[in-house]
């Protein structure tokens, strides 16, 4: 699973690792769209005047997934 990122214009593929789902416990098993939502609502924040889920750590806006 990778994260997708636009970052001034680019795309970016964020392989998601153990740093990633640091502090996420999952008690019931999740298919890779549940877990998506998971890691934007831990990863990134809303600005609705611009209507973009921003990354709290300022890499750019989060896009989406890529399930493999």
């Amino acid at each position: 699973m990778e994260l997708i990122i636009l970052n001034d214009g680019l795309y970016q593929l964020i392989p998601v690792s153990k740093t990633v789902m640091e502090h996420i416990h999952l008690s019931v098993p999740v298919n890779c769209m549940e877990l998506c939502e998971i890691l934007r609502l831990k990863l990134s924040g809303y600005v609705n005047s611009l209507n973009l889920h921003i990354m709290n750590d300022g890499s750019g806006s989060f896009v989406g997934c890529m399930c493999r």
